[in-house]
């Protein structure tokens, strides 16, 4: 009786996960407006979230022209779950690199800055197949410098080469995409 009730049980429960499973498919998209939320990092490839007209995360990989990676290339490759596309980042990256810092206290040796500047989508595969569409993306970002400690400028912030003490910053925007 007793294998007979978790059997049943067992039956019960993938019925209802075997359910939900196929109520929660992803239909195809129909277009529109989607949010981006890309979380960067020190790396060539961080996470990423889209919600709205697509609803789909995974992650985005900044390449070259050619698609090789390269954390400091002008486009990115995203690879969600559900298919992948990618973006120009030319103009942004732009944006980012000849922007000066908005807050700068060489006292304590921190920084942010914001930028913004629209981004076009291509090369859709997957369930992204065809999709074309302009985001307008935003870029913020504060960090702490550390100090030269040697030389000349001991003391001072290290603004050449030196890697932050702690830095965040998050690349958001929203835009409508259609699909061909």
């Amino acid at each position: 009786m007793r294998f007979t009730k978790a059997a049943l049980a067992a039956a019960v429960l993938g019925s209802t996960l075997l359910g939900i499973t196929a109520a929660g498919a992803a239909s195809p998209p129909q277009g529109g407006t989607i949010y981006v939320s890309v979380t960067p990092n020190n790396s060539a490839t961080y996470r990423i979230v889209i919600a709205g007209a697509i609803a789909d995360y995974g992650k985005a990989t900044t390449i070259d022209q050619t698609g090789k990676v390269d954390p400091n290339g002008n486009y990115v490759k995203i690879a969600l779950k559900q298919g992948g596309f990618e973006v120009n980042t030319t103009d942004l990256n732009e944006e980012a690199n000849s922007t000066a810092p908005t807050v700068n206290n060489t006292t304590n040796c921190s920084f942010s800055f914001t930028v913004s500047s629209p981004i076009t989508i291509f090369n859709g595969s997957g369930a992204y197949k065809g999709i074309a569409g302009t985001l307008d993306m935003t870029e913020s970002f504060v960090a702490i410098l550390p100090r030269n400690t040697s030389g000349n400028q001991k003391g001072q912030c290290n603004e050449g080469n030196g890697k932050p003490v702690a830095s965040s910053g998050i690349i958001s925007g929203s835009g409508k995409v259609s699909f061909s």
